[in-house]
């Protein structure tokens, strides 16, 4: 259960920063920086 919950948490961030780079794409690509 305990594996479960690291692998869940590592999902978790790596959603995370690849919603992150998907916006900073977006802002770069459009210009607003």
């Amino acid at each position: 259960m305990k594996e479960l919950e690291q692998e869940n948490s590592k999902l978790k961030r790596l959603v995370a920063n690849l919603s992150l780079d998907n916006l900073v794409s977006k802002d770069f690509a459009s210009g607003n920086f």
